[in-house]
């Protein structure tokens, strides 16, 4: 490995230095750098200018090496120092190695990284002037180091958390926000210009004051590992110890993240955060080397086996990350660890779950056990996208994790588009999903949700047959085309009041199953008012007006925001509604519109269109996780009554009437009028017209 003519021959006083930890170490003398490599035959550190990261300083090559770790220590270095790596090795992608000496890269410890990744050809470790199909299999010389992304060195001991606690919410009593960090307050009239899109921004009283207004326990924030800038959403990680510098107003970007989540653990809310361990931004053997391939690609990706140029992708990005090498495993756990240790977070979302499972047979990995035994892990939240391009496990992951519940979603959908067949599967889903959580779990473990970043948002799930995606400028081929939708009667925005009417009904019963139902709820930032990406159902590149919140509202948007805020605080109110056991057969009915029990033919008729959940807290005689018997408070001794009529005509229902000494219900909520606890009272013996397509939720009083 040569020294390039422009960087100082000067030497710094270093010694041998620690294997461990790996990543930059910093102590009041210097640093500690250490890189694992296994197949590399020269590690070289380089030192940068700390103000704009172009001019390489130093470069120093590592002559120490323990257990495949390249390792040194500098004295005088300092917090903020920038600096990068370059590994010799073979350039052999028949072999499945892409060393190149040339391109300078990212450490994957680094705790921070200074500069954008991506947009420059200059990290394509291949001949990009050539024009031959396999012009990866020809090394570049073109030195990236000038335009390469910096690792920077943090002390993360700097940082004061004061008396900073993690709320711990249950996982059955929490009600979960998805949301991007730029998109929510890029627009907010109020927040400074120069922090708005920002970790600060989302720290703010504003934010904070909405999530709290909203009813809220968590946000779920899109990846905010740093990731190369092709992407608005983030599913291009590159560095899963550093938040994404884009999402930062200041150059302490460590330190901003941490007052962000401080900020909003004192208001009681908790983040958890969306995490891409299962591919990363390199990509496939055409893709930019920026770390791991030019580290050691053997190590890190999955290569076919009988062609390792090639990698094995099962994530639909180029790339599967090996969670099958000791040492892949150890970064993802390092990482997950140093979230929950040093930047407090309270759980992860992990995306496209199912592909960190795989070995090369396809066999189940041992991340899963690797993860279920961590003593630090076993106590914060972790949920699976449980499903890849290759394979669906709903329902198929361990006890300790809980589950998008993508069957809940399909089912909700088909249910209120009112598809026949839905009547058995709707009322397992309403009910925490019993038949796919049974076994050691809970209600907790199914994240419930309609709505989520990649598809329609709420408002154009009953706007849009089709989607509408020619803006990303793929001819309108990306996205999912099976969506479930229904215009109701008209495709897009219109003046009939009638649809416009009939489509805003079709959204409460939405959020009001969601919030009414067992399980974990989770909605997509924005559905609480109406937003729209105006048929868009994947917004993946759109850094535009089209995913961002619109803080501007009208009478309309203002109303659903009222609506949802009021159901978020019901589902605290009444511990009928957020359970931590699934009900038991003796503790409920489900009731069919004459008041009698369902029997199975009713459960099996394909023109079931209308479901009532009979409710007796009286039958509930457990304790909560306080010791608190759900049936101690007139709300947990509740009689609730929850139709769901998905039928295109009113029905008439016969209301239950199990005790003499009460007489009537009150109606708790109305999807047909939009409120919520108005204090209007039903006679038993009062016919009852449940409108249609409309849910209610009644309580005997």
């Amino acid at each position: 490995m040569t020294t390039s003519p422009n960087v100082s021959t000067a030497t710094i006083p270093s010694r041998p230095g620690q294997p461990y930890p790996l990543g930059a170490s910093v102590d009041e003398q210097g640093v500690n750098f250490s890189i694992y490599s296994e197949n590399a035959t020269g590690v070289s550190l380089c030192l940068f200018s700390s103000k704009r990261g172009e001019k390489e300083t130093h470069r120093i090559e590592l002559t120490e090496k323990t257990e495949n770790v390249w390792h040194i220590y500098l004295e005088g270095i300092k917090p903020g120092q920038l600096y990068g790596y370059r590994v010799d090795g073979p350039y052999a992608p028949e072999e499945g190695h892409y060393f190149n000496a040339n391109k300078l890269l990212l450490d994957p410890y680094a705790r921070e990284v200074h500069g954008t990744v991506g947009g420059s050809t200059e990290p394509l470790g291949y001949n990009f002037e050539s024009e031959a199909d396999d012009r990866f299999m020809e090394m570049s010389d073109v030195d990236s180091g000038k335009v390469a992304p910096k690792s920077v060195v943090i002390d993360s001991a700097a940082f004061d958390w004061g008396d900073d606690k993690a709320p711990r919410t249950p996982m059955h009593k929490s009600v979960i926000y998805e949301m991007h960090v730029k998109g929510f307050t890029y627009q907010h009239p109020t927040i400074d210009g120069s922090i708005r899109g920002t970790y600060a921004g989302l720290g703010t009283p504003e934010a904070i004051d909405y999530f709290k207004r909203l009813g809220v326990t968590a946000v779920e924030l899109l990846p905010v590992h740093q990731f190369s800038n092709e992407s608005y959403w983030g599913y291009n990680s590159i560095g899963f110890f550093a938040p994404h510098n884009g999402y930062a107003s200041s150059d302490n970007v460590v330190a901003e993240f941490k007052q962000m989540v401080k900020n909003l653990h004192e208001a009681g809310i908790e983040v958890i955060l969306d995490v891409v361990y299962n591919h990363t931004a390199e990509g496939n053997e055409m893709g930019p080397t920026i770390s791991f391939k030019g580290i050691d690609n053997k190590v890190y990706y999955h290569t076919v086996p009988e062609q390792p140029q090639f990698y094995m992708n099962h994530t639909g990005t180029g790339n599967t990350f090996n969670l099958t090498h000791s040492q892949t495993l150890r970064v993802v756990m390092d990482s997950l660890r140093y979230w929950v240790q040093e930047m407090h977070i309270d759980g992860f979302r992990f995306d496209l779950a199912s592909a960190l499972l795989r070995e090369l047979d396809d066999n189940v990995s041992s991340f899963l056990d690797t993860v279920n035994q961590d003593p630090t892990l076993s106590q914060i939240k972790l949920i699976a996208e449980p499903w890849d391009i290759g394979s669906y496990d709903v329902g198929q992951f361990p006890v300790r994790w809980s589950e998008w519940n993508g069957k809940y979603r399909d089912c909700v959908r088909k249910y209120w588009k009112g598809d026949k067949g839905q009547a058995h599967e709707m009322t397992l889903r309403v009910l925490g999903s019993p038949d796919l959580y049974a076994d050691g779990r809970g209600p907790g473990n199914s994240v419930n949700f309609i709505i989520a970043h990649d598809g329609f948002t709420l408002n154009d799930l009953v706007s849009y047959n089709e989607k509408h995606n020619e803006a990303n400028g793929e001819d309108n081929n990306d996205g999912e085309s099976n969506n479930e939708s229904w215009n109701m009667g008209a495709e897009g925005p219109t003046d009939d009041p009638d649809i416009n009417q009939a489509r805003e009904q079709q959204k409460r019963n939405f959020l009001t199953t969601l919030l009414l139902s067992q399980g974990a709820p989770m909605f997509m930032m924005g559905d609480e008012y109406g937003r729209t990406q105006h048929g868009n159902n994947n917004g993946y590149n759109q850094d535009s007006e089209i995913s961002w919140f619109n803080w501007n509202w009208d009478e309309k948007q203002q109303a659903l925001f009222d609506f949802t805020s009021q159901l978020t605080a019901l589902r605290q109110k009444y511990p009928l509604l957020s359970r931590r056991k699934f009900y038991e057969i003796e503790q409920i009915d489900w009731l069919r519109p004459d008041g009698s029990p369902f029997q199975p033919d009713d459960y099996a008729n394909p023109d079931t269109h209308c479901l009532a959940l009979w409710i007796d807290g009286a039958r509930v005689g457990e304790q909560d996780e306080t010791g608190q018997h759900s049936n101690e408070t007139e709300e947990g001794a509740s009689k609730l009554l929850w139709v769901l009529n998905s039928y295109w005509e009113d029905l008439p229902f016969s209301l239950p009437a199990p005790h003499k000494s009460r007489t009537h219900y009150e109606v708790v909520v109305d999807t047909t009028t939009g409120q919520i606890e108005s204090g209007r009272r039903i006679n038993v013996k009062t016919p009852f017209n449940v409108p249609a397509r409309s849910s209610v939720l009644l309580r005997m009083v």
